[in-house]
């Protein structure tokens, strides 16, 4: 059985890593680089950053981040905000980073997913996937949470595998950075519906709840941030509770 993955997540506005709660009152968590580094040295499996407002801001993501990140570590980390082409996605892999993930402008132009897996394969493409819960179901919202849409987020991620995207990032806006567990049900039902890794995001508050996803889910990965930022959750602590509950991960 493959190893779970532990994710830190590395929002990033302004060079900084921030935080917030349901995606809005983000707060400093430190420098991307010297994070990246500190997670890699505890044994994180891999890193997720995000420019969360390079597609807000109608511009690509910092490549001189992603340079200075890959000098740094020696694990695999993914690079997503404001990515837009295979020229855009090109430049990052060429600075480092091992997989790209596209989230809005997928929704834009799905095209996109397609023409990224054929020009790098699919292992490269991870799609992200933001999604509220409102009274016409579990919706896609684009832009960093500002802007909803009228996808259905079930429909939109099957249709993002069939077009070659290798791996999920689901994140539940209603539970992000409430510390109050992930969205199981959503995530449960999103993995008996297809047949690529889905990597959890949003809500974990305390080791318990990793233990919940990976017991109730078939998710491949759980990916937090705040938990890690701030000393709540000892990243070789969490994996050695996980091995006790039979949970196989990466010690």
């Amino acid at each position: 059985m493959l190893s779970k993955r532990i994710i830190p997540c590395l929002d990033v506005k302004d060079g900084r890593t921030v935080k917030g709660v349901n995606f809005v009152d983000l707060k400093d968590a430190g420098d991307p680089v010297q994070l990246a580094w500190q997670y890699a040295q505890q044994g994180a499996d891999e890193l997720v950053f995000l420019d969360i407002t390079a597609t807000h801001e109608k511009r690509g993501t910092t490549i001189e981040m992603v340079k200075a990140v890959a000098r740094q570590l020696n694990i695999p980390f993914t690079i997503g905000g404001g990515i837009s082409s295979v020229a855009d996605a090109e430049a990052l892999l060429n600075s480092g980073a091992d997989k790209i993930s596209i989230n809005s402008a997928a929704v834009r132009r799905p095209a996109l997913i397609q023409e990224l897996a054929e020009a790098f394969g699919v292992q490269f493409v991870v799609v992200a996937v933001d999604t509220k819960l409102t009274g016409q179901g579990n919706l896609v919202h684009l832009n960093g949470g500002r802007l909803a849409t009228e996808l259905d987020t079930l429909s939109w991620i099957k249709e993002a595998e069939s077009l070659g995207a290798g791996e999920i990032l689901l994140t539940s806006m209603d539970h992000d950075g409430t510390k109050q567990g992930f969205d199981c049900r959503l995530l449960d039902q999103v993995c008996s519906s297809i047949n690529i890794p889905v990597i959890a995001s949003g809500g974990a508050g305390k080791t318990a709840h990793f233990t919940e996803v990976f017991t109730q889910t078939a998710v491949d990965a759980a990916l937090a941030a705040s938990v890690f930022h701030f000393g709540e959750i000892n990243i070789p602590d969490l994996k050695k509770e996980l091995k006790t509950y039979g949970i196989p991960v990466r010690l």
